[in-house]
């Protein structure tokens, strides 16, 4: 049903691929480049490797290794990820960047997941940039972590077609006036938030 429903979306999606119809060369590169980029990075063997031997990932393969590209991309200093899960996504998103400070939290209830990212803040005024991976509390972990969050931020949550209720969700969330610039990979989306940016929203069809 997952490849049924993937095939289905990738026709719907057609017409948003390569980057046809943007016009942003930064918004192009990105899409071009790191989203749609295929040559094999160093790490991925090792990474992969240690993903097989064990528990299933919140993200396939593809999203994981996109999750490395990106952060290789952005250069974050200062890294948050909500909701852990097995640690496939984080470790990922390490090896992009061994020398950024990287915090991966989560919570059994929304009060621990909020009590967790305070801690995680403490003597910090923003992050470079929050990784919302699986977890029940994404639309209170974003509310907390919005102010943090400055012209060069950027945002990654997965899922947002998980549910009906984070689709609304993502929806709200595209309407917020802090956002600027999003990228809708079905799998993820990329939030960005540089105030001089117009507000523009790509969908990109990623197979």
């Amino acid at each position: 049903m997952n490849l049924i429903r993937r095939i289905w979306n990738w026709c719907r999606r057609f017409r948003y691929r390569c980057g046809y119809g943007v016009h942003s060369p930064s918004d192009f590169f990105l899409i071009t480049s790191v989203v749609y980029e295929k040559l094999p990075y160093y790490a991925y063997r090792e990474l992969e490797n240690h993903a097989s031997a064990g528990s299933s990932s919140f993200y396939r393969g593809k999203v994981n290794r996109l999750l490395f590209r990106l952060v290789n991309y952005f250069r974050p200093s200062f890294l948050i990820e909500v909701g852990r899960g097995d640690g496939t996504a984080f470790r990922y998103i390490q090896a992009a960047r061994t020398s950024m400070k990287a915090l991966s939290v989560e919570g059994r209830t929304s009060e621990e997941t909020l009590l967790h990212l305070e801690k995680a803040m403490k003597g910090k005024k923003s992050v470079d940039l929050l990784h919302v991976a699986d977890t029940p509390y994404y639309a209170e972990a974003v509310e907390k972590m919005l102010p943090c969050l400055t012209d060069g931020s950027c945002m990654i949550v997965g899922g947002i077609y998980a549910s009906k209720a984070k689709q609304e969700w993502w929806k709200g969330l595209l309407e917020d006036e802090r956002v600027r610039i999003t990228f809708d990979l079905y799998d993820i989306g990329i939030v960005l938030f540089d105030s001089k940016r117009h507000k523009q929203n790509y969908i990109v069809n990623f197979f």
